[in-house]
């Protein structure tokens, strides 16, 4: 496993105005099976930025780039698979994934949310949750990205001000 290379990889910590993150429940994953909820994320095309990853992979498996970065994790991060998935996942070609994470202010409404806008959908359900939640969430490989996620981004997991702005 040593051998293979990391896939580069952007992943999206969507907040809405309650300050509540989106999880998207993988189709992918066999009905009845734990950790199914993840946050937005994909891999970075050739030449494409990072930042420019996180809006396509959002609009893509969302169906909505209707939203702003606010915040980038400073550093990248990244996970092994488990060996019973090294040589299956990623048509077998890495051993897990290299992360940048991003910090995104959703700036639409839940109507915005299309999982079916790229097909093959990422996501079957979604749901607006608390960013402490979030770890307890994802696959057991990935829960130490997502608490760095959460303990970096935890500023942005408080509610928008409601007033209009002067």
């Amino acid at each position: 496993m040593s051998e293979l290379p990391y896939r580069l990889n952007v992943g999206a910590a969507l907040f809405n105005r309650d300050g509540l993150v989106f999880m998207g429940r993988r189709g992918d994953v066999p009905a009845g099976a734990d950790h199914v909820w993840q946050m937005p994320q994909g891999g970075i095309d050739a030449g494409e930025d990072p930042r420019e990853a996180v809006l396509r992979e959002l609009a893509e498996e969302t169906g909505t780039a209707n939203a702003e970065i606010v915040a980038e994790h400073d550093e990248w991060l990244q996970y092994d698979l488990p060996a019973d998935l090294v040589g299956r996942a990623f048509r077998g070609r890495y051993r897990g994934q290299r992360q940048r994470w991003f910090a995104l202010r959703f700036l639409g409404t839940d109507q915005d949310i299309r999982l079916d806008a790229h097909l093959p959908a990422e996501f079957v359900e979604w749901r607006w949750v608390s960013l402490a939640e979030v770890p307890a969430l994802a696959v057991p490989f990935k829960r130490a990205i997502y608490e760095a996620v959460a303990q970096d981004f935890a500023p942005f997991a408080a509610p928008m001000s409601r007033e209009p702005k002067p």
